[in-house]
Order: C-alpha cells, then sequence, then structure tokens
C-alpha cells in the first residue's frame, strides 16, 4: 500500500476512535461516607441549575455543621467543591411521570434512608395535564413508599415561578398536597410535608425559574429544618465530647440568668407563673426572679427557691417541653452545662434548644439531639 494510503487509512482510524470515545458515556463515581442515605429527588432544581449543586450546598454545609454523618445517594453527580458529597437524583425538564418512570429502579439500586422530593414545576412549564398533576404526585409517592417503606419521604410544595399564569397553577397545585401527605401519614406511611412555596419569592428567582445562591439556601434550611423535626431522618449527630467538663459558670450556688447566644433573650417562666407545669420560655433579660436560676450541686436549675427546669414526663424525645416543677431529685431536673456553651438534660442526654433558631420573645424552650446551632449556646451572666 502506498505510504499516503497508509497515512490516511490511521488518520481515518484515529478519527474514528476519537468519535466512538466520545460517544461513550461518562460514569461519576458515587461518593459515600457511610453515613444515612439521603436521595435528593427532582428536577432542575435539584440538580442545581443556575446554581450547580443548588440548595444541596446549603444543606450539606448544615448537615455537617450539626455533626450529622450524611450519604447523598443518586445516579447523577455535580456541585462545587464546597459540597462535600456531589450525588443526587435531579434531572433538568423532568415532569412528575418522567420521575415515576424510574423510580423503582433508582430506589431499589440506591435504597435510601430519606427522600426530598421536590417535583412538579416541568409539569407546569409545560403545561402538562396540569390538573392531574396532583394524582401523578400521589402515585408517585405511594410507589416511592411501597418500594422502600422504611424510609422517611419529605414531599415540598415547589417553589414560585415569576410568570403569573404559571404561578398561579402551581398555587393551586401546592394546595393539594397537605391533603395528599395527610392521607398518606393517615394510612401509616412515614411521608412528611415541607412547605417550600412559602420560604421563597420571586425575587429569589434568578431567571423567573430557578432560585439564586440565596434562594437554594433558604430551600436548604426548610429542608434541614423538615429533618430535624423526624427523628431518625438524618440519624443522630456525633458528639466529639460527650462529657465534657463543666463550665466555670456552672459552679454550684451560682444565681443569676441563662442568656441564649442565637436570641440575646433569657430563659424565663412564663407569666412569672410559679405553678408546676409552667413553660419555660425564653423573654428579653430583665432581672426578674423569673429569670434567677441557681445551679445546686445535685444537677439543678432552681427557681424562685423550690421550683426546677425539668423535662415534662421524664421525655428522652426531640422536642418534649421544657418546664418547671417540684425539684424532686429525678433525672429529668438534672443539667450540665458543657463547655461549648451547651446545656444538657441529663435523663434524655439532649440539649436545651430553641425550636427553628427564633429569637422571638415567648418561644417555648424544649430538649432537641445536641447539635452545633447558636440556638442550643447558653451563657450564665
Amino acid at each position: 500500500m502506498p505510504a499516503w494510503k497508509r497515512l490516511l487509512t490511521l488518520a481515518l482510524g484515529a478519527v474514528a476512535l476519537v468519535a466512538f470515545s466520545a460517544t461513550i458515556p461518562v460514569t461519576a463515581h458515587a461518593e459515600s461516607n457511610g453515613g444515612v442515605r439521603v436521595m435528593p429527588l427532582g428536577d432542575s432544581i435539584t440538580e442545581g441549575t443556575q446554581v450547580p449543586g443548588g440548595y444541596r450546598i446549603g444543606l450539606w454545609q448544615r448537615l455537617a455543621a450539626g455533626r450529622y454523618t450524611i450519604d447523598f445517594v443518586g445516579s447523577q453527580f455535580n456541585g462545587p467543591g464546597s459540597l462535600g458529597d456531589h450525588d443526587h437524583q435531579g434531572h433538568p425538564g423532568w415532569r412528575i411521570d418522567q420521575i415515576d418512570a424510574n423510580i423503582t429502579g433508582w430506589l431499589r439500586t440506591q435504597n435510601p434512608r430519606t427522600v426530598l422530593l421536590h417535583i412538579g414545576t416541568n409539569d407546569v412549564l409545560q403545561n402538562y395535564n396540569v390538573s392531574s398533576a396532583p394524582q401523578r404526585l400521589s402515585a408517585l409517592v405511594d410507589k416511592i413508599t411501597a418500594t422502600v417503606p422504611n424510609a422517611d419521604v419529605f414531599v415540598a410544595t415547589i417553589i414560585p415561578l415569576s410568570n403569573s399564569g404559571q404561578n398561579a397553577a402551581v398555587r393551586t397545585f401546592n394546595a393539594t398536597i397537605p391533603d395528599m401527605v395527610w392521607s398518606k401519614v393517615s394510612a401509616g406511611k412515614r411521608v412528611h410535608l415541607v412547605d417550600m412555596y412559602s420560604k421563597l419569592t420571586t425575587a429569589d428567582l434568578i431567571d423567573g425559574i430557578h432560585p439564586t445562591a440565596g434562594g437554594y439556601d433558604k430551600m436548604a434550611a426548610a429542608w434541614y429544618a423538615a429533618l430535624q423535626t423526624v427523628p431518625g431522618s438524618i440519624g443522630q449527630p456525633t458528639i466529639p465530647n460527650p462529657t465534657p467538663s463543666p463550665s466555670p459558670s456552672a459552679n454550684p450556688g451560682t444565681t443569676g440568668p441563662i442568656r441564649g447566644v442565637g436570641s440575646g433573650r433569657c430563659v424565663d417562666v412564663t407569666g412569672v407563673s410559679q405553678a408546676n407545669g409552667a413553660q419555660a420560655q425564653i423573654w428579653d433579660c430583665n432581672g426578674q426572679s423569673n429569670q434567677q436560676w441557681t445551679a445546686t450541686a445535685a444537677g439543678e436549675l432552681r427557681v424562685y427557691g423550690g421550683k426546677c427546669l425539668d423535662v415534662s414526663g421524664g421525655s428522652t424525645a426531640n422536642g418534649a417541653a421544657v418546664i418547671i416543677w417540684d425539684c424532686n431529685g429525678q433525672n429529668n431536673q438534672k443539667w450540665r452545662f458543657n463547655s461549648d456553651g451547651t446545656l444538657t438534660a441529663l435523663g434524655a442526654n439532649k440539649c436545651l434548644d430553641v425550636p427553628n433558631y427564633s429569637t422571638a420573645n415567648g418561644v417555648k424552650l424544649q430538649i432537641w439531639t445536641c447539635g452545633s446551632g447558636t440556638n442550643q449556646r447558653w451563657t450564665r451572666t
């Protein structure tokens, strides 16, 4: 064969090889740290169009700060370095029916413990049988709960759209979701509602559809708050030092207010009540007797002399109310000030907590799994 023909043959072969190689799909390696398996599921808003990684960035950062060990799962992969786990199941442009057609396989492969579902936006944008979209969403949720019956499924209302006509359709669609979720709960399924629509406005959209970075972070905050209300959905946080030494401010005999770092307000007995069962709350620090707490050698926090800060009913559950009660020496009246500023209820091994990071007067206190938030940090002043 002439030399020029050999060169031409080699060149054509090289072109063909490049073309063939370009058609081979690149499969991302899934990241796993052995944590609780959480599947972010949905469309481009889950994928993070306009801001790669989307809400998953802020959610991951909050989970990490709270010392939760989480493994995002899914067949898709994207996002910046600040997102510690890039796996997800978000598909730009997909409708409810398209997710439904693939969900069983994904779930069997990934076996998530928790599913975060935000879907329906493209049904509206594509005007795809919008009137029956609620039925499709309900059927999808049924398929998820049937395939992974032990998973917690968080169903979000979809975020606003800038187009007024499309946003009206979004509102109509969203209005059906609470009753749908309640019907699943009534049937014994582990389904939870997340009101995402109210967390964003059209000012949070970069292109009328997808959130800005700030808008995605608002979504992250909403997901994180919802996850924290369902024990087990994100496991338990890792506490580096579960038995830290008491801080100097907790010396027995110390009397004075206990101020919340996040709120700047003080632990207060509602209405200056001295009745058993009166709830503890946060309120503007004012030096009154219902804000004067005495630490005792027995681990009590006494107020009015004979009443103790108490976990209602001796509960160990997240969200249990914190009240005052006649001091009786039981474990639900024993507290420990920790060097990181947390205040542990020893009977429950959980922390004194201001719900939802609130800073408002009158917010009632509870116990919750210890994390890193300032709503669980306190100082003796």
